[in-house]
Order: structure tokens, then C-alpha cells, then sequence
């Protein structure tokens, strides 16, 4: 399926849809207001006039509930088929490069001590986070946030490429999840949800549930008896006494279990919704999932083989059945039964049995959801790649063919060879110099956003990329802090600290350093920055470092066979500058400072 062709017809298909609902709406409308004066005027002439008999006012009555039921139908399918529309409007949207309008950018997740949020644009406006994210519940919107901040083990990140490539194709699965989940993200609260089902029992009682059955049958039979004449009244009196004085006795721990399953309930079955669009997925789907990866999201959402949206239906039948005791009419009998405790003890052992599941069926489709994000981003995208990732225990590399940004709309692609095992294939360091908006911190974002991709297991964009497990680290967006106090330099150098920490630990380092230490003077400059980078290097990093300082490039020596120079280049043309944003190796000849300034009337 081409990815515009599909998404246009989609949404072509989904428009008229909603023009027919709309004027079923309509029609409903004036079927209803009709049906209404209708029955005002039979009123009048009934009551009034009478003329024609009151019974006459049934058929209009009638009509007209049948009216507002068909109605409501009509209404909630129109809801759901904007929204269909709109799924299809942003998918267009992203196509087209305006996925910035896209409303959750995610800044909500964003750490300013991470080592590399900001440095890489993944939450924020224009956001990696704001491009991929098609999760419609909070629990589908954390566990993207995380894939994309905490990088995956090789096999986790392998079995979430296969799980990509069979959900890529499923737009009716998609859309499906988008169009339930809608509900699900305004009213569900995950930790209201997981708090509940884990609480300590609430009830003392439990125990006596088979003992108020046996009371509540003992007194059926014995009013039964009474009414017919062959048991006396005491005997009945007594055992009435015993039911009314234990609902009494046990009425303030029913009334917690009972007020405390109110909310949960609702939130539970607007959760099964979701849950049961995918087991139906699951059950129906042609062809149907195979993968081990789903396999696994489904069996999260099993309890004793049944489904977790059967378990939480017959949730909803106790609490339904519970409100029966409100019936008038129904109340004495919800008495004499102990109807309240032991409906109380009834959603108590569901909960003692289901609600430890309930964070993992959760979770479970916040996963399935994060990897609907990035099967839908492979499938925008179909000419992208999966990286291969290497084996932990290899040199750490990052090599890339025709590399490029996946957040521009138009960039030139660049070739990278960062590490491996033969110094001919890639150094461990990249010291990159250039001049002013050449493309250097382009090209470490590049790299860096790529990694995110490549490690949350989506496609990248490139022609090929391998890389090994690495944990990613930059500087690329350091900044002073009035309210903390700090200089950017202070900034930097903890971030660079934080770095070399990163490089101890046992995943080797990916490092993006913009124009390191340029807040110091050039001798402290060169003496940090070559501390600072061979350590990174003999720590087992690989990366990439920047500068407009040209005496900086001699760290390359002081790392013979493990650090080369390369750069970006640039021509002034009479009083514009322009740029080719291709990666060349060696060290940059000329600056273009100067000719900026004065291209901008500065008098130098």
C-alpha cells in the first residue's frame, strides 16, 4: 500500500460516511421534533377536546423513544467516524510535514537531566515524540516516552522490529485502537486503576460469603414456607432479626467496597474496549498474528485463559446487578437476601483475583500502542530501513549510509563510520569543524535521533545503518540558568561529567559534543578538550565532537588510529553565503565569520 494513496482514500471513504450520518442526523431531528408535536396536538385533542381516545398517544410515544434510541446510534457512530477522520487528516498532515500541529508534543516527559532529551528535539514542538506519537491512552504515551529515552537490549529491539513489520500493514487495527481509545485517554487514570486493584482486601468478611449465602436461602425458604401455611411465623421472625442485624453490622465495609468500585468499574470498561479490539484482532485477524512479540501482549491480557475483557464484563454485571437494590420495589427482597454484603464479597473476590492484573493488562496496551506509533511511522514511511544491531559483545560502531535527518522534510544525506574493529572502517572519534550554520550540529542530531529510532526498534532514515547497544549522551542544547544560578559553562562541564559517567557503565557511549568548552578561554579549551575526549575514548565512546576552534584539531593527534577530522565547507557568493552540507574529510580552511558580519553592515 502506497502511504498517501491509502490515507486519502481512507479518509475520502471516512467523509462520506460522516456526510450520510449527518443527514440521517438531521432527518432523525425532524423526525423527533415531528413525533413531539404530534403528540402534543393527540394531547390536546385527547385531553382537551376529546376527540380521539388518550390511548392514540401511544404510537407517537412510541415512535418517538424508538426516535431518540436510533438517534443516539447515529450520534455515537458519527463521533466515532470523526474521529476517524481526523486519524487520517494528521496522518496526511505528518506526510506533508505539518506534524507539528499534531496537539501532544510530549514536554510533559521531558527530563532536563536526561543526557540527551533536549539535545535531540525528542519531546517539544516539532519533537520526535510529536512526529511518531498515534497513542490515544496515557499508558500508550509513557511507554513511547520511554522506548525513546531508554535505549532497548538487542533483542528486545529485534523483536520489536518483527512485531513493526506485522502490525505495519493493519491500518483497520490502527484505527480501530484511535477511535476507542479516545474515550479511554479523557476519563481513564492508570494509577487510580492499579492503586485499587493492588489496595489490601477491604473486607474482614470475606470468609462468610458462603455462610450470608446460605442465610439468604435459609430465609427464602422459610418466607416461602410461611406463606403457604406450614411454618410459623417465629421461626421466620428470627431469621429475619439475624439478616437485618448482620446488614447492618456488615453495611460499612459493603459501602466502602461498594463506593470504592464505582469509578474503577467505569474506567475498566472503557479499558476493555481497547482490550477487546485487540483480542478480536488477535482471534479474527486474516492473516492472523503470529509474532511472539504480540503473542506476548496478548497473554498479558489473559486470567486463567479468558480474556481480560470478559473479566472485566462480568465486573460490570455484579456492579449492574448491585443496583438493583435501588429499585423501590426490589428493595425489601435486596434486604432479605443480604443483596448489598454479598454482592460487596462478590466484586471483593474479583478484585482479590483480577486486580493484581490490572497494572500489567495496563501497561500491556501501552506497549501494543507504542509499537502502533512506530509501526504506523514504518508505514508513512516504507522506503526506511530497520537498523542491524551487533552483538553486545563487538566493538561499539555506528556506521550509516546516506544518513539523514528524520525530523527535516529536505536534508542532504551524509555517510558515517564511527568505530568498529578496524581503524580503515571508522575512527572512535569524529572532530568535526566548519563554520557558522554548515551542518555540524545537524549532522550530530542526525546521528542522535537516528540511534533513538534505531534502539526503540523503528525504522531509520538511511539507506543502511548498523550500530551496536550503545546509552547516548550530548551537549548540543546546553544553556545557563538564571533560576539555578548557573552559567553555561558550569552546564556543560556537569554535562560532560555526566558523560564520562555514562562511559563507565557497561554499554559503551555515543557521544554528540557541540562546540565543546567554548565558554573558556583557548589554553584551558584545548587542555580540557582533549582530556575530556581521549578519556571518553580510552573509556570504550564513540562519537562526535564539534568546534569553531581550528587549534582543537590537534586532539586528533593524541589519538592516532582511534580519531580523524573531518568538515563542513561553505562559499560566499557576492553577499550570501551557501552551503553544501556535505561531510568531507580533513580540516576546514577558512572561516566565515567575518564575512558574515560584514555581510550584515558590521563595520570590520
Amino acid at each position: 500500500m502506497e502511504p498517501r494513496a491509502e490515507y486519502q482514500s481512507r479518509l475520502s471513504a471516512r467523509r462520506s460516511t460522516a456526510a450520510r450520518l449527518g443527514r440521517r442526523d438531521t432527518g432523525l431531528s425532524w423526525t423527533r421534533g415531528v413525533l413531539a408535536a404530534t403528540a402534543l396536538v393527540l394531547a390536546w385533542l385527547a385531553l382537551r377536546r376529546h376527540v380521539v381516545p388518550p390511548t392514540s398517544l401511544l404510537v407517537p410515544a412510541v415512535a418517538f423513544l424508538a426516535a431518540v434510541v436510533a438517534h443516539a446510534r447515529v450520534a455515537e457512530r458519527q463521533a466515532r467516524v470523526r474521529r476517524a477522520v481526523q486519524l487520517y487528516e494528521r496522518a496526511l498532515a505528518r506526510l506533508d510535514d505539518k506534524w507539528e500541529s499534531q496537539p501532544d508534543d510530549g514536554s510533559r516527559f521531558l527530563d532536563p537531566k536526561h543526557p540527551y532529551a533536549a539535545d535531540l528535539d525528542i519531546f517539544g514542538s516539532r519533537s520526535l515524540f510529536q512526529l511518531l506519537c498515534t497513542a490515544r491512552t496515557t499508558a500508550g504515551e509513557s511507554t513511547l516516552a520511554r522506548w525513546l529515552t531508554e535505549p532497548a537490549s538487542p533483542a528486545e529491539i529485534r523483536a520489536r522490529q518483527d512485531a513493526v513489520v506485522e502490525l505495519r500493514p493493519r491500518l483497520d487495527l490502527r484505527e480501530s485502537l484511535w477511535i476507542v481509545g479516545h474515550d479511554v485517554r479523557a476519563v481513564v487514570d492508570p494509577e487510580l486503576l492499579a492503586a485499587w486493584g493492588a489496595r489490601p482486601s477491604m473486607l474482614s468478611f470475606a470468609w462468610m460469603r458462603p455462610i450470608l449465602l446460605l442465610l439468604s436461602v435459609a430465609l427464602t425458604v422459610l418466607g416461602v414456607g410461611w406463606l403457604v401455611g406450614r411454618i410459623p411465623v417465629a421461626p421466620v421472625a428470627l431469621a429475619a432479626a439475624v439478616i437485618l442485624t448482620l446488614t447492618q453490622v456488615l453495611h460499612g465495609q459493603s459501602t466502602t467496597v461498594i463506593d470504592a468500585v464505582a469509578r474503577p468499574e467505569a474506567h475498566l470498561v472503557l479499558l476493555a474496549e481497547l482490550a477487546r479490539v485487540f483480542e478480536q484482532e488477535f482471534a479474527t485477524g486474516d492473516p492472523p498474528l503470529a509474532n511472539p512479540w504480540l503473542r506476548n501482549v496478548h497473554a498479558r491480557l489473559m486470567v486463567d485463559g479468558h480474556p481480560a475483557s470478559r473479566q472485566i464484563a462480568r465486573l460490570g454485571r455484579l456492579v449492574r446487578v448491585l443496583s438493583w437494590q435501588h429499585n423501590l420495589l426490589f428493595t425489601p427482597i435486596a434486604y432479605a437476601l443480604l443483596w448489598r454484603p454479598q454482592f460487596a464479597a462478590a466484586i471483593e473476590a474479583w478484585r482479590r483475583h483480577n486486580g493484581r492484573h490490572i497494572g500489567a493488562w495496563i501497561q500491556a496496551l501501552g506497549d501494543l500502542e507504542a509499537l502502533g506509533a512506530l509501526a504506523t511511522h514504518a508505514f508513512d514511511h516504507p522506503d526506511r530501513p530497520f537498523p542491524k544491531i551487533d552483538d553486545p559483545t563487538r566493538v561499539p560502531r555506528f556506521l550509516a549510509t546516506s544518513i539523514a535527518h528524520p525530523l527535516l522534510a529536505s536534508c542532504v544525506p551524509n555517510d558515517i563510520q564511527l568505530g568498529g574493529a578496524e581503524p580503515a572502517r571508522g575512527a572512535r572519534l569524529m572532530l568535526l569543524s566548519g563554520s557558522n550554520m554548515s551542518g555540524k550540529s545537524t549532522l550530530m542530531r542526525t546521528v542522535g535521533v537516528n540511534a533513538v529510532l534505531a534502539l526503540a526498534g523503528a525504522p531509520v532514515r538511511a539507506t543502511t545503518l548498523t550500530l551496536s547497544p550503545v546509552v547516548l549522551g550530548g551537549t548540543l542544547r546546553i544553556q545557563d540558568s538564571l533560576a539555578a544560578g548557573t552559567s553555561r559553562f558550569y552546564a556543560e562541564v556537569t554535562r560532560l561529567r555526566q558523560l564520562v559517567d555514562l562511559a563507565r557503565g557497561p554499554i559503551p557511549l555515543l557521544f554528540l559534543i557541540d562546540e565543546i568548552l567554548a565558554g573558556t578561554n583557548s589554553h584551558d579549551r584545548l587542555i580540557g578538550a582533549t582530556a575530556v575526549l581521549t578519556g571518553l575514548v580510552k573509556l570504550g565512546a564513540i562519537g562526535i565532537a564539534s568546534t569553531h576552534d581550528l587549534a582543537l584539531t590537534e586532539v586528533v593527534a593524541a589519538l592516532p588510529d582511534q580519531a580523524l577530522n573531518y568538515h563542513f565547507q561553505d562559499i560566499m557568493e557576492e553577499t550570501e553565503l551557501a552551503f553544501d552540507y556535505r561531510l568531507k574529510p580533513g580540516i576546514v580552511q577558512h572561516s566565515n565569520a567575518l564575512a558574515l558580519m560584514r555581510a550584515v553592515g558590521l563595520d570590520v
